[in-house]
């Protein structure tokens, strides 16, 4: 087959809502490389404003967790073959996985065995946990795009090719955000008290194990603060509906918000979030901010035997230090999330070693990333394209 199309095609693969933000920011940048490209394969709404065609809905790929993935398991290789097939069988000028390791690394893997040039944007954290990945990701990918400089050296000791970009909502935030203005925004006025931002996470699961937490959390902070008042960002209809029913019954009055999730953030003077990128966008809206996160008894057993590195959250990861509290598993507890959530929010704007931290990690990761990785596979395409001229 012809690996050159006659018209740049990308096929791109973006499995979760920080991926479509990712992906987005991605062809925006490489259409001023080549304008009239096709950009096709999965990916969420941000991604299709930019024109991108997704073959399936994004929300088809988000699931998470070693056990709760089973059950998925058919679909999610099906979607996989059908991708293959297509890339096999239409030329493509690359492939380009964003995140989504485990469904996007054995695609990539496959595809460069049949010549196909492959990329992936957003390192797996094989850092962390599960290092012998390393060996099968030499094998999977012509380009590694990492987000964090935390994160290059275990790929140049196994003389992978790896740019570090930076990270998109780095570059998206202002260094100094708002509150007043997003307050506005949300209509949120005449406070009494301390406004709180509530996020347990975009996915049903997530949700079910951690709404109800957080719920009775919110729920004693106020026995300490009568007058909180708690905001809720939904990423979509369905999760408005779930939260709404577990908070009926409780003596949380919670506004529930459709999308907006970075206004709400700087609405609040507080933030209580699930362990993923949200934090790295409240550290990057500068707020203090709990970090919880509990999985199924099963996946937490094996997976807290692999982990290797002492933090979860980016915060810490990228500070190398325990710069805001993690509350993980069996620690996440309604009355330790409460107390630590209120006493972070006190202690927060006495303490100008974490906000200056804060400040300096922003700059850090301010990379312009859409167009630093746009770059990088520009010139890894043209250097191939050049290799296989006769």
């Amino acid at each position: 087959m012809s690996n050159t199309p006659s018209v740049p095609r990308y096929v791109i693969v973006a499995g979760e809502a920080s991926g479509d933000i990712l992906g987005a920011n991605l062809i925006e940048s490489l259409k001023k490389f080549c304008p009239d490209a096709i950009f096709e394969g999965i990916g969420g709404p941000l991604m299709a404003a930019q024109g991108f065609q997704s073959v399936v809905p994004m929300d088809r790929l988000s699931v998470m967790g070693l056990v709760e993935v089973l059950g998925r398991l058919p679909e999610l290789l099906k979607i996989r073959k059908s991708l293959y097939q297509d890339c096999v069988d239409r030329p493509l000028t690359a492939f380009i996985g964003i995140d989504s390791p485990d469904f996007t690394l054995p695609l990539e893997r496959r595809l460069k065995e049949k010549g196909v040039l492959t990329i992936h944007y957003v390192s797996p954290s094989v850092w962390a946990w599960r290092k012998k990945r390393i060996f099968k990701i030499k094998k999977s990918v012509d380009l590694m795009l990492a987000l964090f400089p935390f994160e290059l050296p275990i790929y140049q000791q196994h003389d992978i090719s790896v740019e570090c970009v930076g990270h998109t909502l780095a570059d998206n935030i202002p260094l100094n955000c708002d509150q007043a203005q997003s307050r506005e925004k949300l209509n949120i006025v005449n406070t009494a008290g301390p406004v709180f931002a509530v996020l347990p996470g975009s996915r049903r699961g997530e949700v079910e194990r951690l709404a109800p937490l957080f719920i009775e959390s919110m729920s004693k902070v106020l026995k300490d603060q009568p007058d909180a008042r708690f905001i809720i960002p939904v990423v979509n209809d369905d999760r408005r509906e779930q939260i709404a029913s577990l908070l009926k019954g409780s003596n949380v009055d919670a506004i529930i918000v459709d999308g907006q999730s970075r206004d709400v953030m700087i609405a609040s003077d507080a933030i209580l979030l699930a362990s993923g990128t949200a934090a790295l966008e409240a550290m990057l809206v500068k707020k203090p901010m709990v970090v919880a996160y509990r999985f199924t008894k099963l996946t937490y057993a094996i997976m807290s035997r692999m982990i290797k590195v002492p933090y979860v959250s980016l915060p810490n990861l990228l500070a190398n230090k325990a710069l805001v509290p993690e509350l993980i598993q069996d620690d996440a507890t309604p009355d330790k999330l409460a107390k630590t959530l209120l006493t972070t929010w006190q202690e927060f704007k006495e303490n100008q070693d974490i906000q200056q931290t804060y400040l300096d990690l922003h700059k850090m990761l301010r990379k312009n990333a859409g167009a630093t990785a746009a770059q990088a596979i520009v010139d890894l395409v043209e250097r191939k394209q050049a290799e296989r001229k006769p």
